[in-house]
């Protein structure tokens, strides 16, 4: 009897295995032919992707301006991985820092890439500080005025400043397809990695 329990034990095992391998495999076809970021939209300007891992969430990207500054970008998707049936997230978190050579101090914004539908994809400065470089973190140190709080003029003239270091609408929208994409190849990787290791199994 210890011998039929002990085979019908693994014929549910091995059951229950080749089904999560199917599944699997289901959702790995499902992600490759439904592929939403491959026709990416805007462009990365003169930009260069200085870091992009794939054990990570965050790119970092830097150029040098022809005026002497130099702008260094990190960003990643914002916290919302999945909406329900709205779709993906629509938003990604992104921190522009400029120095000017020379100088030990820099200019950070804080902003917020934001697809507001029919092909529009903007950016919003939610916070701006300068900062003595090397940083001094220390919570006693002024770092600015609240943004909102800001001059409307100054708020628009910030911003401008940002799209004439060459982060406007083609850079938003790239970089916003670029981290979907990211995102949807590292769960195609998990995916792949968990089928490999049920069919192991």
């Amino acid at each position: 009897m210890s011998k039929v329990l002990k085979l019908v034990k693994k014929s549910k095992k091995a059951l229950g295995e080749s089904s999560l391998v199917k599944v699997l495999q289901s959702e790995i076809r499902h992600e490759l032919s439904n592929d939403l970021y491959k026709n990416e939209r805007g462009s990365l300007g003169d930009f260069v992707i200085d870091w992009d891992s794939s054990q990570s969430r965050d790119i970092m990207m830097r150029k040098k301006c022809e005026s002497g500054e130099e702008v260094a970008i990190s960003a990643l998707l914002g916290d919302e991985t999945f909406l329900g049936d709205v779709g993906y997230p629509k938003e990604a978190e992104m921190k522009v820092c400029v120095k000017k050579t020379g100088l030990s101090s820099i200019l950070q914004f804080d902003c917020k890439v934001v697809d507001e539908g029919q092909d529009k994809v903007d950016f919003h400065i939610q916070n701006a500080f300068y900062l003595k470089w090397p940083t001094n973190l220390s919570s006693s140190v002024y770092r600015g005025p609240e943004f909102r709080d800001l001059d409307p003029d100054l708020q628009q003239e910030l911003k401008h400043y940002l799209i004439s270091k060459g982060i406007g609408e083609s850079f938003s929208n790239f970089l916003l397809h670029y981290l979907h994409k990211k995102e949807q190849n590292q769960y195609i990787n998990w995916l792949q990695n968990l089928e490999a290791l049920a069919a192991k199994s």
